[in-house]
């Protein structure tokens, strides 16, 4: 399994900072974002990772992050132009992803658990998707779940008034490699751009797709309350 950490956007609730770095760049206490979700990845056994950035400060993360051989891993980068979305993101790892099955992480996305055992898991199974859940108790901010009698995902909603359970979706996701089909068969957003919720439904509707809940902490980075939230986390992490 390859691994794709997308860390585009141009970060515009955590302004003015994003003046003059990309927001995966930002300390979350003692390390930069990005740390994180790559340390994620390299605790699941995934050694070769794509970073798939945006145009302007691109060459931030070539000067930080290298080739990956200080993470004991290999690093591939990819620019995308614009804030298209995470599917958007997402389709430029094709030709990086080589017909195989990959884990996607926001960029902004901080873990506690160790996904080996998932990640074992779905190369066995070897097709359709796997995401997951964390309980939270404001699940209106994120993708929801929705499911039927017997815990089977039926539906994700973005964002709902009136959220049909307390779960949100993580930035974590598992995928075959029929996903990028599923990108080129999307449309585009009422916000112009293309949803990675839009591609776990076309998953759900196949019948192919897997959960997992996340017992961990979790959170984004992406707001300054997020921020600190995973700084404190970070830091009595460290300190244990």
């Amino acid at each position: 399994m390859k691994g794709i950490i997308l860390a585009g956007g141009y970060g515009t609730r955590l302004r003015p900072l994003t003046l003059v770095t990309n927001k995966h760049l930002l300390p979350v206490y003692a390390k930069p974002m990005i740390f994180y979700p790559i340390e994620t990845f390299r605790t699941m056994g995934i050694t070769e990772a794509m970073v798939v950035t945006g145009e302007e400060f691109s060459g931030h993360f070539v000067e930080l992050l290298k080739d990956g051989k200080d993470f004991g891993m290999r690093f591939e980068y990819a620019v995308q132009k614009g804030a298209g979305g995470i599917a958007d993101a997402l389709r430029l790892a094709e030709d990086f992803a080589d017909n195989g099955t990959i884990s996607v992480i926001l960029g902004d996305n901080i873990f506690e658990d160790d996904f080996t055992e998932a990640r074992i898991a779905f190369e066995k199974q070897s097709k359709g998707a796997g995401l997951f859940f964390k309980k939270v108790a404001d699940p209106e901010r994120f993708g929801v779940p929705h499911f039927d009698e017997d815990d089977r995902i039926i539906h994700i909603e973005e964002k709902p008034k009136i959220p049909k359970s307390s779960f949100a979706v993580t930035g974590l996701y598992f995928y075959d490699n029929h996903v990028f089909d599923i990108i080129k068969r999307q449309k585009p957003s009422q916000r112009g751009e293309m949803e990675i919720t839009d591609v776990n439904n076309a998953y759900i509707q196949e019948k192919s797709m897997t959960w997992s809940e996340v017992k961990g902490f979790w959170s984004d980075a992406g707001t300054f309350e997020s921020l600190y939230t995973a700084s404190t986390w970070a830091r009595s992490w460290v300190t244990k």
